[in-house]
């Protein structure tokens, strides 16, 4: 487990170098990582093991800080268009002390937990499943914290030649997650269309011209 800041990385893989040249390179190593998450996905069924505690919860949890909060509510956006019971804790409407204490059977706790690895989700997590929770979570490395707490772990690149870690395999891991959590769903078609009926009488969106 490697945990570069992102002074590092820029120092490493940004300073110095023209455009041109950091532009090619960030292409060149994002088809390389993409390749590498896209022949994971098939050969692993980490992803589908995940789903299948995601969709069988009572109540489900997106727990994340930093960046990582950014794909936590990613996650928890796409998973809430076709099931109930999904809640992202994001400190302000719903706090990690409320979950902690509300703790019941059926209750699942997705961690997203990418290098630095925040302290806060560590901590709200090791607590979670101190409880009795379950935790699913999504990570960058096999000794990553959590990794022996989690009843079922994703872990998916995230190498870059940016300053910044790779949101590429992140995203592609999570669209996976929520694709066949929701295809496992019995009332998700139901949800979707009834959203979809409240999103227009609504109008929410404005049309394609």
């Amino acid at each position: 487990m490697t945990a570069t800041s992102p002074a590092e990385r820029f120092d490493r893989n940004v300073q110095r170098r023209s455009a041109q040249v950091l532009k090619q390179r960030v292409l060149d190593q994002q088809r390389d990582e993409f390749g590498k998450a896209l022949a994971w996905a098939a050969e692993h069924d980490a992803i589908e093991q995940a789903a299948a505690r995601i969709v069988s919860a009572r109540r489900r949890y997106l727990l994340g800080n930093g960046k990582s909060l950014s794909y936590a509510a990613l996650l928890a956006a796409d998973l809430s268009a076709g099931l109930s019971g999904v809640h992202l804790v994001d400190g302000a409407t719903v706090r990690p002390l409320d979950v902690l204490g509300d703790l019941r059977q059926g209750d699942l706790m997705v961690a997203i937990s990418m290098s630095r690895y925040r302290r806060e989700t560590v901590a709200v997590a090791e607590a979670y499943a101190a409880q009795g929770g379950e935790l699913v979570l999504i990570t960058d490395a096999e000794d990553a914290p959590l990794t022996s707490l989690a009843a079922t772990r994703v872990v998916i690149g995230t190498d870059s030649a940016s300053y910044a870690s790779s949101p590429t395999s992140v995203v592609l891991a999570l669209h996976l997650l929520a694709t066949l959590t929701i295809a496992s769903s019995k009332g998700a078609g139901r949800r979707l269309h009834e959203r979809d009926v409240l999103a227009a009488h609504l109008n929410l969106y404005v049309d394609p011209t």
